[in-house]
């Protein structure tokens, strides 16, 4: 055999041997990325397992709340029946047990306190949204509201009794109402500031979502900062503006220690947003510890159940109003 074709083949074999090795690299680098794909995938399914279990677990526990606030209230309900919610008269020393003066002291103080709110929660979310979304005093203010959400009730419960009720008597003496302090109107001042950090944080959060373009667009088309803000981010953000406020609404309807300091307690119905009353978070709490009789503790737990039927009522409609925005 000659040199030259000596020369070949060993290049030939040179060749073959090259496209098996990068043929086995192949294989290896497949099976690797196979290994890695199988274990991404039995990792996903763990997590996806997981989700599904803790999302039942919380539909669990709701059911079972809901459950134990039927069985405690069985007493109740078969003793007093419907009457019970509109009833105007609770007077446990008789046996007497009406739902509705509770009832309606918690609408009116979680929508007048809601009623009061909204407009600045919506006015912070703009400001720190649109006006000042970075620097230190867009942080200052931004701390400075998720720090009222995390200030304990009772302490805006002694707030209230320091400042805002002598406050509220010299207004109620000015109008001519009875110089009383504490009441209904009392109580939805203290909510409506508690209430202002959830709105405003999530109107901030949504408002500074909208797409740059948006706002670019109509600017380019001659709009003010308020006609971007009123034509643009207003429109897009209405959803989220809304959950917000219906989150608010559901930390109102459940407070206690902080209505229950400054709403004067009675079981009385009120005759007037500035009169005494009650809610009924603020009646179990006042009176849970007291009731020696089955059908008294019984009718209290139904309070709970009338209250968590009425939270439910509330969110469902909102969601309903969310979806709506969201579908137009």
């Amino acid at each position: 055999m000659s040199p030259t074709a000596n020369k070949n083949s060993i290049t030939l074999s040179e060749q073959s041997l090259g496209v098996i090795d990068s043929k086995s690299k192949a294989g290896s680098l497949s099976a690797r990325a196979l290994g890695r794909s199988g274990r991404q995938i039995r990792m996903e399914g763990l997590f996806k397992r997981t989700l599904v279990l803790m999302g039942l677990i919380m539909v669990i526990l709701v059911f079972g709340i809901l459950i134990t606030l039927i069985v405690e209230s069985v007493p109740s309900i078969k003793a007093l029946g419907l009457k019970y919610l509109w009833g105007r008269t609770w007077d446990p020393v008789q046996d007497i047990y009406g739902a509705f003066p509770f009832l309606l002291g918690t609408l009116l103080t979680s929508f007048l306190a809601l009623l009061i709110s909204v407009p600045f929660s919506i006015a912070v979310a703009i400001f720190l949204g649109e006006y000042y979304p970075k620097g230190w005093f867009s942080n200052f203010l931004k701390n400075t509201v998720e720090l009222i959400a995390a200030v304990p009730s009772v302490i805006y419960g002694f707030w209230g009794l320091a400042v805002l009720v002598p406050i509220v008597r010299s207004l109620e003496t000015k109008i001519g109402v009875p110089p009383i302090g504490v009441g209904i109107f009392t109580s939805s001042l203290i909510l409506a500031v508690m209430i202002i950090p959830y709105a405003a944080s999530l109107g901030r959060s949504v408002i500074q979502m909208v797409p740059s373009p948006l706002k670019e667009g109509a600017y380019a088309l001659g709009a003010t900062r308020w006609e971007v803000i009123r034509s643009v981010v207003l429109p897009y953000t209405k959803s989220g503006l809304f959950a917000g406020i219906l989150l608010s609404l559901g930390r109102a309807l459940g407070e206690t220690m902080a209505v229950t300091m400054v709403i004067g307690n009675t079981s009385q119905l009120p005759t007037s947003i500035f009169a005494p009353g009650n809610t009924m978070a603020s009646v179990i709490a006042n009176e849970f510890t007291e009731a020696d009789k089955a059908v008294y503790l019984s009718a209290l737990i139904e309070l709970g159940l009338v209250l968590f039927l009425v939270t439910t009522v509330i969110n469902m409609i909102g969601k309903r109003v969310i979806s709506r925005f969201t579908n137009d």
